[in-house]
């Protein structure tokens, strides 16, 4: 019966060595699942700032910096405000002069609807 027991005791210190293996296991794969996880994470980051690197640089090679779009906005808005004002300084006189014209030229008439009453 002794070496029954000896035997249950050492099926039992061998599950219990199973069981500690396991989740030492279980340990070791969800901490390289982390690791892993942390990698991919900073591979997205690396690749994402080269794209944007690489975007930068074409958007400056094909458009221009912003600052010098900007600028080329102002430039062009000036200037068209620039020749607006100039065409109404050259052209309001006259049309001061036909609106006064319109309004003084007073021509009384009968409107075409009316009828006389009998």
């Amino acid at each position: 019966m002794a070496s029954q027991t000896q035997g249950i005791q050492q099926l039992l210190a061998a599950e219990k060595r199973a069981a500690e293996k396991v989740a030492e296991a279980k340990k070791r794969k969800a901490r390289r699942l982390k690791q892993a996880k942390e990698e991919a994470q900073e591979e997205i980051e690396r690749y994402k700032q080269d794209r944007e690197k690489q975007f930068r640089e074409f958007e400056a090679q094909h458009m221009g910096s912003r600052e010098d779009v900007a600028a080329r906005i102002d430039a062009d808005t000036r200037q068209k405000i620039e020749e607006m004002n100039e065409a109404v300084n050259a052209n309001k006189e006259a049309v001061i002069q036909r609106i006064l014209e319109l309004v003084y030229d007073i021509r009384p008439e009968m409107h075409k609807n009316y009828r006389a009453p009998n």
